[in-house]
C-alpha cells in the first residue's frame, strides 16, 4: 500500500484534518478572485491575499523540511522575506494556488511517515528559546496555528475587497 492509499487514524488523522480544514478556509477566501484582486492591498496592512497563499505554502514547506532534516534542511533554501507576502510581477493566483496544493500534498504524505515524537533543535533565531527542540507534532501544531491565523487575516482582506466573507 502506498502512502497516498493509507488511511490515517488517531492523532495523525486529527492533526491532518485540522490543517486541511484551515487550508480549505484560506483557499475558499480567494475563490473567484482575479489576479489584480489577489494582489491588492485592501487594508492598512502590507498583506494581500495572493501573498498570504504564497507565505503559508512557503512556511509549510520550510517547516516540513525542518521536520524531516532539522534546522540545516530548513535553512538550505533562500527565503525572500518581504516578497513572500506579496504577489510579484508574473505571479498569478492560479500559480500560487498550484504551489499551495503541491506543498499541501507533500505535507499530507509526510504526516503518514514521520514519527510524531522525533525532534530537532530549532534554528538559532531571536524568537526561539536558545537550545530548544521541536517535535514533528509541535511543527504540525505550529502549521495549524499559522494557517488558521492567516486564514483570518485573509477573511478580513477579502471582505474589504468585495464584501465577501469566508464564514459569513
Amino acid at each position: 500500500m502506498s502512502v497516498s492509499d493509507q488511511v490515517l487514524t488517531g492523532e495523525r488523522a486529527d492533526l491532518l484534518a485540522t490543517l486541511q480544514r484551515h487550508r480549505g478556509f484560506l483557499r475558499q477566501t480567494v475563490a473567484g478572485l482575479d489576479d489584480e484582486q489577489a494582489a491588492r492591498r485592501s487594508t492598512a496592512s502590507e498583506l494581500c491575499l495572493g501573498g498570504l497563499i504564497k507565505h503559508v505554502a512557503s512556511t509549510e514547506h520550510r517547516w516540513l523540511r525542518f521536520a524531516e532534516g532539522g534546522a540545516e534542511a530548513m535553512q538550505s533554501e533562500p527565503v525572500d522575506w518581504a516578497g513572500q507576502f506579496r504577489m510579484l510581477p508574473g505571479e498569478t493566483l492560479a500559480g500560487l494556488l498550484a504551489e499551495f496544493d503541491r506543498v499541501a500534498a507533500e505535507t499530507d504524505a509526510l504526516v503518514a511517515t514521520l514519527a510524531l515524537d522525533a525532534a530537532h533543535p530549532l534554528p538559532s533565531a531571536p524568537w526561539f528559546e536558545p537550545g530548544a527542540s521541536w517535535t514533528v507534532r509541535r511543527v504540525l501544531l505550529h502549521l495549524i496555528a499559522e494557517t488558521a491565523q492567516h486564514a483570518g487575516h485573509a477573511d478580513i482582506i477579502r471582505e474589504s475587497i468585495d464584501g465577501a466573507k469566508t464564514m459569513g
